[in-house]
């Protein structure tokens, strides 16, 4: 699950009343950041570039040293650099990270976008409301975070069980702050 647990200092019991305060400059109870999901390694990359290019350079021994390749060889080069930067996008794309901290007097969701601004939010976790819309949504099982005068989404780019499992975790670290 591309969720990762930076801190949960939250026992069964919960913490003692201003045990994890912002405002006193205590650490967070919780703190995750969450990631879209990675299919490809670097290494993967590599390896899936290289045979792509032996794969496609088979049928182009035939022509070798006759005056075909040369007509074919700029095709093969826009084949392999298109998949290259389709590939480097989609890369890119993967560095968003939505970071949670929660203490016992503040949340704060900051989402980092890969081309576009930082986006932060923060509300006092006491008047906090998980919403988990199984349907209605934008998609399914559709996450978000109201407090301090907005609605803010969560996890958008999770599978519908990650958002489910997700929504326990924090119902539960919401419950055991207080």
């Amino acid at each position: 699950m591309p969720v990762h647990w930076l801190a949960n200092r939250l026992g069964a019991q919960g913490a003692a009343p201003g045990a994890y305060s912002r405002a006193a400059g205590h650490e967070p109870a919780v703190a995750l950041r969450i990631t879209p999901n990675r299919s490809l390694s670097a290494e993967g990359f590599v390896l899936f570039i290289a045979l792509t290019c032996g794969l496609i350079a088979i049928p182009l021994i035939s022509v070798l040293g006759t005056p075909v390749l040369w007509g074919v060889l700029p095709f093969f080069a826009l084949a392999v650099g298109g998949l290259w930067l389709a590939i480097a996008r989609s890369n890119a794309d993967g560095r968003l990270t939505e970071e949670l901290t929660l203490w016992s007097d503040r949340i704060e969701l900051v989402r980092t976008n890969p081309r576009g601004p930082r986006q932060a939010w923060a509300a006092n976790p006491h008047w906090v409301r998980l919403t988990l819309h199984e349907s209605g949504g934008p998609v399914e099982n559709y996450l978000t975070l109201c407090g301090g005068g907005r609605e803010v989404e969560l996890g958008a780019f999770l599978s519908p069980g990650e958002r489910s499992a997700l929504c326990a975790e924090l119902r539960g670290a919401l419950s055991r702050i207080g």
